[in-house]
């Protein structure tokens, strides 16, 4: 077979086309927040430091990841179709994977610009100098372009014969395992290695510096600082908290929760809600960012 054919969200109509809204007002509203944080950063020379150089790479891949999977669902809704072609389908699997790996592993580096800010303040500019943070991001790059390239080049070589229905919104590797006529044990449990080892050491390292940083704060005497402090990291957190809780959930969760409509909605909490989520998360209480925007 040429094409694949992905899960539908409605079946009637009117549901198609409301459907079709709501995304078209989700990645309108994600296109504009990431949209806002690059221009701002971009011409703002205010905030031409290290901290929003990162967020500026986050906002890039919030809008690649958002793109990869929204449009082609909302262009089948709109169009009454489900599928995809063969082509079309192992582009959205690289790129998805691609972007959420780089997406994690910038944000393994924020916590590091975050730490060295907080508990290394006389040696940051050293440290976190422009030539550094040009090669952080692009080993971040580097990192999630070689994930993306192994996870659909071991996705793509395995031949497929159980037919040609996903059940999920757009192209996602353990559906597409699903369909293989093979023994697919070694290769599912090599996806699971890298995935798992890519996934803790950055997890692991983000829990190390925020242990680090909570101790150096907490003995800071006044609470202004403190709080400055805080501002300061718990944007980052929370971004991190909801990429990492929502894609735990999606992967890790019982086989007995397993159904097609919650793995439906999971897969709508970790692919669409952060990209459009994040832009809020960093502007609402960041002065700094609220006025370069105005």
């Amino acid at each position: 077979f040429n094409e694949f054919l992905l899960q539908a969200f409605a079946d009637t109509r009117q549901l198609q086309l409301l459907h079709f809204w709501l995304f078209l007002g989700i990645y309108v509203a994600a296109l504009l927040g990431n949209g806002l944080i690059i221009t701002a950063v971009a011409c703002d020379h205010r905030l031409h430091t290290p901290m929003y150089f990162f967020v500026l790479n986050l906002s890039l891949l919030d809008l690649g990841t958002i793109s990869t999977t929204v449009p082609k669902s909302m262009a089948n809704s709109l169009s009454s179709t489900r599928a995809i072609s063969y082509w079309e389908c192992a582009a959205q699997v690289f790129h998805f994977y691609f972007l959420l790996a780089t997406e994690y592993s910038v944000l393994t580096v924020m916590a590091y610009d975050r730490y060295v800010a907080i508990c290394r303040p006389l040696h940051y500019g050293t440290i976190m100098s422009s030539r550094a943070c040009v090669k952080m991001a692009a080993a971040a790059w580097s990192t999630g372009f070689i994930y993306g390239l192994l996870h659909t080049a071991n996705t793509f070589s395995i031949p497929l014969c159980q037919g040609n229905v996903l059940e999920q919104f757009f192209c996602e590797i353990p559906q597409i395992l699903k369909l293989s006529c093979s023994d697919t044990y070694l290769r599912e449990l090599g996806l699971v290695v890298v995935s798992a080892c890519l996934a803790f050491g950055c997890f692991v390292f983000i829990v190390l510096s925020y242990a680090q940083i909570f101790t150096v704060v907490l003995r800071i005497p006044s609470e202004q600082g403190r709080h400055k402090a805080f501002s300061m990291c718990l944007p980052h957190l929370a971004v991190v908290s909801l990429l990492i809780s929502t894609a735990m959930f999606a992967y890790l969760k019982p086989a007995s929760l397993s159904s097609p409509i919650l793995d439906l909605v999971v897969s709508v909490l970790y692919a669409v809600v952060p990209p459009t989520v994040n832009p809020l998360i960093y502007s609402m209480r960041n002065k700094e960012l609220q006025d370069a925007l105005k």
